[in-house]
């Protein structure tokens, strides 16, 4: 192994995954910190004080972005900066996106013990709403500071209760004084778990992720008409569900042929008026498709919009909406060579490997210079309470993060 390499403090940084775990902790073991809620609020309070006991300089702006800064020796310099987020699914685990925020607060304890002053600053960031679980759209703060959303769109989301981003953030007093976005950063790493099973079924300790797969979400929306269950011969229905389930079985194939990166996902399934001797006269269902090849992925959009098109029967309707659209991302090749470097130099056992899911990573990669680092989840498990990770592999991507980011900052002699 090269001795010139650092290495985090992995023990420190499990026990800080665990005390984080500790605010809004669930019963079976996970974490339930919904954005903007009191136990987001106390979350907040806690990472923010480990980043103040650390030196860092905190700042807060508009949408309740949190950035801490370790100072360059030139502070003209842009900063390098890594983070993600600490709000979680309603049963979310403890490492997904908190692992982000907790390791880049490590790299900063790491070079604070062994006093390493670095030429340009370094902040770590907690993006506000990452997950979208209780105010879509997702990625919301990360979303914001690169512009693909605008400040107004995010404060304006409201819940299912109706409360607002806005009010929200007063609330727990984080409706910061600082403007969301429009200042350099020099190159942004994040840290994460995969969420997918092939790290840990490889028994490799890290990833080098570079980049994420493009993705469409619909709603498709079927309609008939109900009528009684058992007066109504079936030549004489205009059965929602029946025309659903061929589309749903032929939506279904659509990636077979197009392995290892394409996806489709039927998620949720809606039917009115759910009632069981009654024929569904409505259904709606999800549409997820993603690839990490921008034309094979329109491909697939195609297919999709034909498939609807020639659906239906008599009295029945289809109508497809487009969601939301992402493009397949490509993260920048000097960011995901410092990452390479520093795996290949710490001699971790590893796989190249595209994002399957959306972090705040893909949105910053369009302003920023941008790389990932994913770790195994045991099992591949993630959005679950039982999500779990090895200490050992934890540490290791931590410490991976830790000397990309150094090569990037620049280490004073």
């Amino acid at each position: 192994m090269n001795t010139s390499m650092l290495h985090i403090d992995g023990a420190r940084l499990w026990q800080s995954l665990m005390d984080l775990a500790q605010v809004g902790a669930t019963d079976l073991g996970g974490n339930c910190r919904l954005a903007l809620t009191d136990e987001d609020k106390a979350g907040r309070e806690l990472v923010s004080g480990w980043l103040r006991d650390a030196g860092l300089s905190l700042r807060v702006d508009a949408l309740g972005n949190i950035f801490a800064r370790r100072a360059g020796r030139n502070p003209e310099l842009p900063p390098v900066m890594s983070g993600s987020h600490i709000d979680t699914q309603p049963t979310g685990g403890r490492f997904d996106g908190n692992y982000g925020v907790l390791a880049a607060l490590e790299v900063v304890r790491r070079l604070n013990e062994l006093n390493i002053e670095t030429e340009a600053p370094i902040d770590v960031a907690i993006w506000t709403n990452e997950e979208g679980s209780r105010f879509v759209p997702v990625m919301m703060g990360s979303g914001v500071f690169a512009g693909v959303l605008t400040l107004d769109q995010a404060l304006n989301a409201r819940d299912k209760a109706g409360l607002c981003v806005r009010d929200e953030l007063l609330r727990i007093g984080y409706a910061g004084p600082e403007p969301v976005g429009g200042y350099p950063v020099k190159a942004y790493y994040e840290a994460h778990i995969e969420q997918g099973p092939v790290l840990d079924t490889e028994d490799l300790s890290v990833g080098i992720v570079t980049g994420a797969l493009g993705l469409y979400w619909y709603d498709v929306i079927v309609t008939g008409q109900e009528c009684h269950a058992g007066p109504s011969p079936m030549p004489y229905r205009r059965d929602a569900l029946k025309v659903a389930c061929g589309l749903i079985n032929e939506i279904l194939t659509f990636a077979d042929t197009r392995q290892p990166d394409g996806r489709v996902t039927v998620g949720e399934l809606d039917m009115h008026p759910n009632s069981r001797n009654v024929v569904p006269g409505r259904v709606r269902f999800t549409v997820d498709l993603r690839h990490s090849d921008a034309a094979e992925l329109e491909l697939m959009h195609t297919q999709l919009q034909q498939l609807i098109e020639g659906a239906g029967n008599v009295g029945v309707s289809v109508e497809l909406k487009v969601v939301q659209q992402m493009a397949p991302t490509l993260f920048d090749a000097g960011r995901v060579a410092n990452v390479r470097q520093a795996v290949q130099s710490l001699e971790l056992p590893h796989l190249e490997l595209i994002s399957g899911a959306g972090h705040d990573a893909v949105y910053l990669s369009r302003v920023i210079p941008t790389a990932m680092i994913f770790v195994p989840c045991i099992g591949g498990i993630s959005h679950n309470e039982i999500e779990d990770a090895r200490p050992d592999e934890l540490a290791a991507g931590a410490s991976v993060l830790l000397n990309a980011m150094l090569a990037d900052a620049g280490r004073v002699a």
